[in-house]
């Protein structure tokens, strides 16, 4: 193990963390799809600490309040790492797209980088989201037409996904970059909307009708929880939802897919090689 000498002489142990950020789930069964990709991170990199953090504040509080389970920010995180004598950090993202939610985590990054001397890291690195290139997106496409390869072999089933969408930031571009990739290995097989931004579920209903041979839809959150959206936005019992509008269009076979992409092994995959990247 490398060292380094401290201000006062002493030998300063070089040990490696990671850092698992997520926006954070309330709903149990959700959580499976973070603990995948947090499992992953342990058994490819043992030597490491692995931890997690979320984003969301109303989502901690919660858990705190119904579960009694404490889990921090990615400061509160990143500051505790740092006491305990960790001095190398991978902060590696569970997001889709590098939108609103990225930026803030990139701001504590860059905050601590700031700091010299014994209350800082000698090095602190931020891994990208899944979608942060148009390579990535050719990637996602390709792990979307494997997710859905069973179902897609019946030429009448197309696959709606629902992502989250974020109105006012750029990255919000890579879902139409990911329904580029997807036309290009899959034409008229998938469709992309978001829940607050564009595109919208309206579009979704536009695509699909230029497609008249489609007749049976699968659900699935472009998430990687299947969490609060996904059970209610999505497939949930609302007369606004997801499901109840596309009834309406006239699809009546439409079967809900409520499995966050995180619990996919090859997005666990993908994740483990951005963690990688940051450590060579």
């Amino acid at each position: 193990m490398k060292s380094s000498a401290s201000p006062h002489g002493r030998a300063r142990p070089d040990r490696a963390g990671i850092l698992v950020v997520s926006f954070g789930t309330s709903v149990p069964e959700a959580r499976r799809a973070i603990d995948n990709l947090v499992d992953s991170a342990k058994e490819a990199f043992p030597e490491a600490q692995v931890r997690l953090a979320f984003t969301s504040n109303i989502i901690r509080r919660k858990i705190a309040r119904e579960q009694n389970v404490g889990i921090p920010t990615p400061a509160e995180a990143l500051a505790r790492m740092q006491d305990e004598g960790i001095t190398r950090v991978c902060v590696m993202p569970t997001h889709i797209i590098p939108g609103e939610e990225y930026d803030d985590i990139r701001s504590v990054v860059d905050a601590f980088a700031s700091i010299r001397g014994k209350y800082g890291f000698r090095r602190i690195a931020l891994g990208s989201p899944y979608l942060h290139s148009v390579p990535d997106c050719d990637r996602m496409a390709e792990i979307l037409a494997a997710r859905f390869g069973r179902r897609l072999e019946d030429e009448g089933t197309a696959i709606v996904l629902m992502g989250h969408g974020t109105p006012t930031h750029s990255a919000n571009a890579m879902y139409c970059q990911l329904q580029l990739a997807l036309d290009r290995i899959a034409d008229g097989r998938f469709f992309i909307g978001t829940v607050e931004a564009a595109p919208t579920i309206e579009d979704v209903v536009r695509g699909l009708k230029k497609h008249p041979s489609v007749g049976r839809l699968v659900l699935s959150p472009l998430m990687i929880v299947s969490g609060d959206h996904a059970n209610n936005d999505m497939a949930g019992p609302d007369d606004d939802s997801w499901l109840h509008r596309l009834r309406r269009e006239g699809y009546e076979n439409v079967e809900p897919h409520l499995v966050g992409l995180g619990e996919d092994p090859r997005m666990a995959e993908v994740f483990v090689e951005r963690i990688r990247e940051m450590l060579l």
